[in-house]
């Protein structure tokens, strides 16, 4: 379990910054959570048969159980003062039942904007330990600056 740090500055930060990640076991009970709890009940998240008639090696996760475990990462590091002002990503490769997820990310540019803000772009992705990176992504995240 990560905890939220102390607030993250944007003077804290500079380009090549690992950010601290954290691993997911992605067990068949996490797979019932997730379609339960966001309720895509769609069968290629739940009915293994239905998921290899579709043609996929097994059920998969979700995309919004994805796109959390992402954002967790960044909110998590931030801090309550951070905003996340840019996130996409690709699902390119899925993460199923039994997966040993790793949620990582490192910092690829900082600057202080027009606007006086300190902005800090960073790549992250999911990687599993069977295929490696299934899901890359970048963000932009605004961070307070010390001196303001």
């Amino acid at each position: 379990m990560t905890t939220v740090q102390t607030q993250l500055h944007w003077e804290d930060v500079k380009e090549g910054d690992k950010i601290p990640g954290y691993t997911l076991d992605l067990t068949w009970t996490k797979m019932v959570e997730q379609v339960s709890g966001s309720q895509d009940f769609y069968e290629v998240h739940h009915d293994p048969d239905f998921a290899r008639e579709a043609g996929h090696e097994e059920i998969f996760y979700n995309t919004g159980f994805t796109q959390a475990a992402l954002c967790r990462l960044l909110t998590d590091w931030m801090g309550k003062e951070g905003w996340i002002q840019n996130f996409s990503f690709q699902m390119r490769r899925m993460n199923i039942p039994e997966d040993h997820v790793q949620v990582k990310g490192v910092v690829t540019g900082t600057q202080v904007r027009e606007d006086g803000k300190g902005a800090v772009t960073v790549d992250l992705w999911l990687e599993n330990d069977r295929i490696g990176i299934t899901t890359p992504a970048e963000a932009t995240i605004l961070l307070p600056l010390r001196e303001s």
